[in-house]
């Protein structure tokens, strides 16, 4: 959603493939190797299901009809071709009528461990096992809808709760945090981090969500966990837009990390 990207998507046949490069598929074995250790042991019990049913090839990226006929029969998403960065009226428009939208770009190698947009790795491996859970799916295309009908000052304050929930929220499943951001499960680093007694774990309050700043060249020092996707689901556009109005008037909260330098 912003206005310049260093990649381009590569172009996409009239069947829905994309012609990757041996390099390309290389570079999604070795994110994959790498990082599917680390969302067996940290992942919540919702994404490691969405990811058995999504089977995804390890050794290739993965061609978008083949997720988009497991998608459609489970909960009626596909997922859809962009270019590399799109503006919110797209954005909003794809997620209300259950088209998730996914760059058909892979991350160069000197960006293996942390890419600042999102790539086709970040897209399929960290949010579509998701997509798969009602609970989840039905969230994401209300979140389309409501952004859809939003004023522009708006939509900033409610791309700050997909901030903190779609990509770096948590669940508490036992005794345990677990994770269900597609933002963690698709960062090598921040998968084990988000654990750590190092950051901050808040009961998700989506006031204080709404009015923390973040950044996002980052480790995140706060993250907010819910106690299930149930709980996700049940935020109404009542309660989000009543909030976001709130955290207009309210302002931000202080920044729990230093100011970006020049």
């Amino acid at each position: 959603m912003k206005k310049g990207s260093k990649y381009t998507s590569k172009p996409v046949s009239v069947n829905g493939t994309v012609n990757w490069t041996k390099s390309e598929n290389k570079i999604w074995e070795d994110l994959v190797k790498e990082q599917l250790p680390q969302v067996r042991d940290y992942a919540c019990r919702e994404y490691l299901e969405g990811l058995q049913y999504l089977n995804f090839p390890e050794k290739e990226i993965p061609q978008l009809p083949d997720i988009n006929s497991i998608l459609a029969k489970m909960t009626g998403w596909k997922v859809e071709a962009v270019p590399a960065l799109i503006n919110f009226d797209r954005f909003f428009e794809l997620l209300a009528n259950r088209r998730f939208p996914a760059a058909t770009f892979i991350r160069r190698r000197k960006e293996f461990y942390y890419l600042q947009e999102p790539d086709i790795f970040h897209e399929l491996f960290g949010h579509c096992p998701l997509l798969t859970n009602k609970h989840f799916a039905d969230f994401t295309a209300r979140y389309g809808q409501i952004g859809l009908n939003a004023t522009h000052k708006e939509r900033i304050k409610l791309a700050r709760l997909y901030w903190f929930t779609v990509e770096f929220g948590l669940l508490k499943q036992g005794d345990l945090w677990k994770v269900y951001g597609g933002g963690i499960l698709s960062s090598v680093g921040e998968t084990a981090y988000c654990e750590t007694n190092q950051p901050e774990h808040h009961k998700f309050n989506i006031l204080e969500a709404l009015r923390t700043p973040y950044r996002i060249d980052i480790m995140q020092p706060i993250y907010f966990y819910m106690n299930s996707l149930e709980e996700l689901e049940q935020l109404s556009e009542e309660l989000i837009m009543e909030n976001v109005h709130k955290a207009m008037e309210l302002g931000l909260l202080p920044a729990k990390f230093p100011p970006k330098s020049a």
